[in-house]
């Protein structure tokens, strides 16, 4: 898979924008604060329909103006045409220029693995934010966990608004309360054997990857869940211990919506007792896990960026990382450093410098 062309229109600080990219290796570089993040994130808005930064829609839309829009061409055995309107109402995104009126129906089609320096927060951070990135790396690989993920939260927010409606009557039990943990238990045991598989093909490739790149340690992803070795009677007896504490607090205190995720190097905590340097290696081996699950799956591998990935690593570390890179994978890295494209390989690739929001490309090797 690999885009091959880029349209904005009013995007950020892009009033419009038409680029052509390379099949394989794109590299985009400046100084900082200049766009070249703006530029990565809106491929990643196009793929995913929402941005990795924690902003509303309205702020990705270039100022003075009422509406952005994203288009690209993405190769993926056929040419296919995406776009994404965005307005005060909302988003709208088409395909082949065909309207498609679930979200839902869209994601999953340009499939982006992303390196952030933000990413750190899923070690350092709390469980939703492991949670939320675990969701969106396996909703892009499987259409049917998305809608199980959103099935899941109706219902619980339904469980949730009953248990507070029980605590203010005082009633301690309920044939509804019933069917909505039943539900509940149904949906979530479909969203737990997704995330056991997903993590447990990623421990498959994730140890191996992190030595490769820090000649040292091993790592390995721990899942933790309420469901873990439960049978469906035995959740819900879970829930029928947890039925007290539920209806005192009113809401639901156990579930999928609880889980979490731990990154052990060397059996012990990344978060409590890892160097950031250890961090930023655990993540980017877990991205490279990632591609190999969706080669897999899939049959082919997703768009990687790699956005700001070389700050803060040393030329040895960068090598390692980017000899994970083949030819069959399309990627973006931003940098402020082009003397770091040094460690790469001479085979074709595409460079664009920006500066003062200007992007000019540079040179084609070949």
């Amino acid at each position: 898979m690999w885009l091959e062309d880029l349209k904005l229109l009013n995007f950020r600080n892009y009033e419009k924008l038409n680029l052509k990219f390379h099949p394989t290796l794109n590299l985009i570089y400046g100084k900082n604060g200049e766009g070249k993040t703006n530029l990565v994130e809106s491929i990643y808005v196009l793929g995913l329909t929402r941005s990795f930064r924690l902003v509303h829609d309205r702020t990705l839309i270039h100022q003075d103006f009422e509406l952005a829009k994203i288009e690209g061409i993405v190769h993926n055995r056929y040419e296919t045409n995406y776009k994404i309107i965005l307005s005060k109402e909302g988003k709208k995104v088409q395909i082949n220029n065909n309207k498609v009126l679930k979200l839902s129906d869209y994601v999953s089609k340009i499939n982006i693995i992303l390196f952030h320096p933000n990413d750190l927060k899923i070690i350092k951070d709390t469980p939703s934010i492991r949670r939320k990135n675990l969701n969106i790396d396996i909703s892009q690989l499987n259409l049917n966990y998305l809608k199980d993920l959103n099935t899941y939260n109706k219902i619980l927010k339904q469980r949730n608004a009953y248990l507070k409606q029980l605590l203010l009557n005082g009633n301690n039990s309920s044939s509804y309360l019933d069917i909505l943990t039943h539900k509940m238990i149904e949906y979530g045991q479909r969203i737990y054997k997704e995330r056991v598989k997903f993590i447990d093909f990623l421990n498959s490739y994730i140890s191996n990857i992190y030595f490769e790149i820090a000649k040292k340690g091993t790592l390995k992803i721990e899942y933790l869940s309420d469901y873990h070795n439960l049978d469906e009677d035995g959740i819900i007896k879970m829930y029928e211990k947890s039925l007290k504490k539920d209806l005192s607090f009113g809401k639901t205190n156990l579930g999928v919506h609880t889980d979490d995720m731990v990154f052990l190097l060397d059996d012990r905590d990344l978060k409590d007792y890892g160097s950031e340097g250890q961090q930023k290696n655990a993540i980017i081996s877990m991205k490279f896990a990632e591609l190999e699950l969706f080669k897999q799956q899939k049959g082919y591998y997703p768009i990687l960026i790699l956005d700001d990935l070389f700050s803060e690593l040393d030329e040895e570390k960068i090598q390692n990382i980017l000899n994970f890179i083949t030819k069959d994978i399309q990627v973006f890295i931003t940098t402020t450093n082009v003397n770091h494209l040094g460690c790469v390989d001479r085979k074709s690739y595409r460079s664009f410098h920006i500066e003062n929001g200007q992007i000019m490309e540079v040179v084609e090797h070949e």
